[in-house]
């Protein structure tokens, strides 16, 4: 999704550690949530976005605390919703400068009426609930943080705004769409990608364990020089998932 603020920085790294992921079992928590029928409207762009997998992925069970940030329309949110169960609680967060992205998304959301998520526009930039979170998850939004000149700084700061709220333990998932190495942040507000390299460090530099990478969402075949919304190539980037702790 096109968006972010300027809000809320990085460098590089050495080389990932690729962990591939199956998809859940049809029986876990992640597998009944995706057949719920109340996803009938949502559930065709399951294969597409590797559902299961990247989920299973990101360990995320029932009665986990989950803020999905900048959600879109809710895709992953209603998804969450459904394997933390009645003892689990989902945060849809769109930051204030976000505002004008959740103005037709937000109600929608509400309406739903999901009794264990609270969806909200947040009145600062920097993402802050009133419990502590077993995950923090946020798709294709990272690479905006930097842009219009907020850099390496609003990076670090929403770095360690996502460290704090995290339970010891917690996880951290960052999606994103991939560009070239080397190319560091240069692409963020052109491409709308990011080295991933410079993802790794810098959320490690804020204190995070990498855990590792899954590479359900790669495509070779992206050579990273288009714009994500470019035709061509849309829905079909070459993605990464990263996955952090918070020891």
């Amino acid at each position: 999704m096109r968006l972010i603020v300027s809000m809320i920085a990085g460098l590089a790294m050495t080389t990932a550690v690729v962990a591939q992921e199956k998809a859940a079992p049809a029986g876990s928590a992640i597998g009944r949530a995706l057949a719920d029928p109340a996803r009938a409207d949502q559930s065709g762009d399951d294969a597409r976005r590797q559902a299961a997998a990247v989920l299973a992925f990101s360990g995320v069970k029932p009665g986990d605390v989950v803020i999905d940030y900048l959600p879109g329309a809710g895709y992953w949110t209603r998804i969450f919703s459904g394997i933390v169960g009645p003892k689990g609680k989902v945060y849809a967060l769109w930051p204030a400068a976000g505002a004008k992205y959740a103005a037709k998304t937000l109600p929608a959301l509400q309406a739903r009426g999901l009794p264990n998520v609270t969806a909200e526009v947040q009145p600062t930039n920097l993402p802050t609930v009133p419990q502590p979170v077993d995950l923090f998850w946020t798709v294709q939004n990272y690479h905006d943080i930097p842009n219009n000149g907020a850099g390496e700084p609003a990076l670090r700061a929403f770095d360690a705004a996502v460290f704090k709220l995290l339970k010891k333990g917690g996880t951290y998932v960052v999606i994103d769409h991939a560009d070239a190495p080397g190319t560091g942040l240069s692409g963020t507000a052109t491409r709308h990608r990011i080295d991933p390299a410079v993802v790794r460090q810098q959320i490690e530099s804020t204190g995070f364990r990498y855990v590792g990478s899954s590479s359900v969402l790669a495509n070779p075949a992206d050579d990273h020089t288009k714009n994500v919304f470019d035709p061509a190539i849309r829905g079909k980037t070459d993605q990464f998932v990263m996955k952090f702790r918070k020891p």
